[in-house]
């Protein structure tokens, strides 16, 4: 099968697909013309992968993922691990836009809005964030001395 056939029946990009052959997650042969063939095991593993990504594991994760699936003596406990790991860099991000939803509120809150010029986001936005500000405190301290030193 030729790879529009294979885009069309895996829900992938022809650009994904070729980029997937590329770092070896697929591994099509090519016919006396040069072109890439695709089999069914193939497609199979396409369709596995795109699972994989829409579930957002990363390129690397999918590469084991398939290779776990292909092992007939795998143990189920390495999926395991992997998909737990998964699990907890999935729940860091969610933290992390939990985070930002509030400080958006916030600053949504803050803004009165109208047809005045006077905005509280650009305001807050103009100012160095906290981190930033912690970080300048104690480089400065240690780097830089004062004029009476």
């Amino acid at each position: 099968m030729k790879i529009g056939e294979v885009a069309k029946q895996t829900g992938l990009s022809v650009k994904s697909i070729r980029y997937y052959h590329d770092i070896g997650l697929v591994c099509a042969e090519r016919n006396q013309a040069g072109y890439r063939v695709y089999r069914h095991s193939d497609i199979e593993a396409l369709k596995f992968v795109h699972q994989c990504r829409d579930l957002g594991f990363s390129l690397e994760d999918c590469k084991s993922l398939l290779g776990l699936k292909g092992n007939e003596s795998r143990n189920a406990e390495d999926v395991k691990q992997l998909t737990r790991t998964h699990l907890a860099y999935v729940e860091q991000q969610i933290s992390k836009l939990q985070q930002l939803r509030a400080q958006l509120q916030h600053m949504v809150t803050q803004c009165q809005g109208g047809e005045q010029p006077h905005c509280a986001i650009i305001d807050s936005l103009s100012h160095t964030p906290k981190k930033e500000r912690s970080l300048q405190d104690t480089t400065s301290s240690c780097c830089h001395k004062s004029p009476a030193e």
